[in-house]
């Protein structure tokens, strides 16, 4: 039931996405759609509430139960990253607005733009590590705990792994070819007037 109710939860987070921004945009009802796009966080805590009486009743702790957990701590870090970039690529393409800012690709800004991401990632890491901490406690018996400690291990791997890759932007960042500027601020100086300000 976990997994099913995980599947639901990705699928509801894109249908209400879809809604909220189409709402927003064709429909030419931005509060509504703001309505529906403030429902996303709801998918988690039933996720939560669901995941927390399969407990109570009894059942076994193992693997879906850590999954739960990751996938509520993801949505919760990067839940809002994603709404808001799509939010800025449906204003440009269905309402005519300004073109979003692309993130930078080059030098301390492409590494400083990597270890924010870095930090979603601890953010989500650390909050589903404290949720299977508490599972943990919850259920008292190490022998039975043993799978949900294992995804508090998957949660710092990823933290570790990502960390690792952010490090690699900031000691060597990339650098453009031919000249090309080193940040969206050049990017969007070689744009015309008339497209910055959205005409």
């Amino acid at each position: 039931m976990i997994v099913t109710l995980i599947v639901i939860c990705e699928v509801g987070f894109w249908v209400l996405l879809a809604a909220g921004l189409g709402l927003r945009y064709l429909a030419k009802m931005p509060r509504t759609g703001a309505a529906v796009l403030l429902c996303e966080p709801l998918l988690e805590i039933v996720l939560l509430v669901v995941t927390v009486l399969d407990l109570r009743a009894g059942a076994e702790p193992d693997w879906k139960h850590g999954l739960a957990a990751v996938y509520i701590g993801y949505t919760a870090a990067f839940g809002h990253y994603t709404v808001r970039w799509l939010d800025g690529h449906a204003r440009h393409r269905l309402a005519g607005g300004p073109p979003p800012v692309k993130p930078p690709r080059f030098g301390a800004a492409r590494g400083r733009h990597e270890v924010k991401l870095w930090l979603r990632t601890v953010a989500g890491a650390g909050l589903a590590a404290a949720l299977l901490q508490i599972a943990v406690w919850y259920v008292d018996d190490p022998e039975r705990t043993a799978s949900l400690t294992s995804w508090q291990g998957f949660a710092g791997r990823a933290v570790l792994i990502h960390g690792l890759i952010a490090l690699s932007y900031v000691l060597w960042p990339k650098k453009p070819k031919g000249g090309a500027p080193d940040s969206a601020a050049g990017e969007a100086a070689r744009r015309p007037v008339e497209d910055r300000a959205g005409r």
